[in-house]
């Protein structure tokens, strides 16, 4: 769209989301940070994320953490990379207890 002659840009979305798939409870974690979760999830689930996600077949979003700025999710994805496994367990099921799939609950 332009104005006066000018390029008008859509404005981006300022925050971030800090995420973890798997591919069973407790099975392989995988910690990612994007400021578009649906279009990364799918990414993941088509094969084209992370060779480690592929590698490991983690389509099952168990976590989400939404922030307001894509620095607070980077520095949370950080944070928990340093988790010890154990936490991370922890985390995920005190949010999402069965282990759901929350890719429908994003995309419904």
């Amino acid at each position: 769209m332009t104005h006066g002659g000018k390029r008008r840009q859509t404005p981006v979305p300022k925050g971030g989301y800090t995420y973890i798939l798997t591919n069973k409870p407790r099975g392989v974690l995988y910690i990612g940070v994007t400021a578009d979760l649906s279009a990364r999830t799918m990414q993941h689930r088509e094969g084209k994320g992370s060779a480690f996600a592929r590698r490991y077949g983690l389509d099952r979003l168990v976590l989400i953490e939404h922030h307001d700025a894509i620095e607070g999710a980077i520095a949370r994805e950080k944070a928990l990379k340093a988790w010890q496994r154990a936490w991370k367990i922890e985390l995920i099921e005190r949010a999402n207890p069965d282990w759901r799939d929350l890719f429908e609950e994003i995309n419904g």
